[in-house]
């Protein structure tokens, strides 16, 4: 198993943050979409990238818990990414207890039935919330349709707004989109690229 080296710097969140307009709550639609959110300056989230078996890892967390994780083969990409989820808050990074957290996650990446309890810092809409609460109860090595994530949480007609939430998600791995495949068994679209979904299945499969 490759060790995760840093570069740099479990539930669902319940009540909001009084600090962010984490979730409008005038916002009850089902079908995926995230409402405007802007949250309040002043407050900080700290991250940190490490080297994953899937490539590069960001993983950042806010004083309530963790907000990303995010995949991909750029260092500057991810940050960006993290820059534009959140405008206006001051990203820090280069610290020993994100870049030992980040390496955790990245652990779990190539050993997923380790597991982690983390507390989670989740920003979406009350439909996506329900997905991504439903998602994170599919076992490791199992997978399920969309059509079926959607009769778990009571929509069994917004298959595609089960998919757009899919899309939405902010924490790879740790809220496990991966495991929903089409009705057929197929793999679709995956945020983080097909390939790396793949891997984390087959990864999922052999242990």
């Amino acid at each position: 198993m490759t060790s995760a080296k840093p570069m740099r710097q479990s539930q669902l969140a319940g009540d909001p943050d009084p600090r962010w307009t984490a979730i409008a709550t005038r916002d009850t639609r089902s079908d995926g979409h995230r409402p405007d959110r802007i949250p309040i300056p002043g407050a900080d989230i700290r991250f940190a990238i490490v080297k994953s078996a899937l490539g590069y890892l960001l993983v950042a967390r806010s004083a309530k818990g963790v907000c990303a994780v995010l995949m991909g083969d750029s260092p500057s990409l991810l940050e960006r990414d993290l820059r534009q989820r959140f405008p206006q808050v001051r990203l820090l990074g280069s610290h020993a207890d994100t870049e030992s957290l980040a390496a955790e996650v990245a652990r779990v990446v190539e050993n997923p039935r380790l597991g982690l309890d983390l507390p989670l810092d989740v920003r979406g809409t009350a439909f996506q919330q329900r997905v991504w609460r439903a998602l994170r109860q599919i076992a490791v090595g199992c997978t399920v349709s969309y059509a079926e994530v959607a009769r778990r949480v009571g929509a069994p007609r917004s298959v595609r707004a089960v998919a757009q939430a899919c899309a939405a998600n902010p924490l790879a791995v740790l809220i496990p989109c991966h495991r929903v495949v089409r009705h057929d068994g197929a793999l679709s679209g995956y945020r983080w690229g097909i390939e790396r979904k793949r891997a984390l299945l087959t990864l999922e499969s052999c242990r």
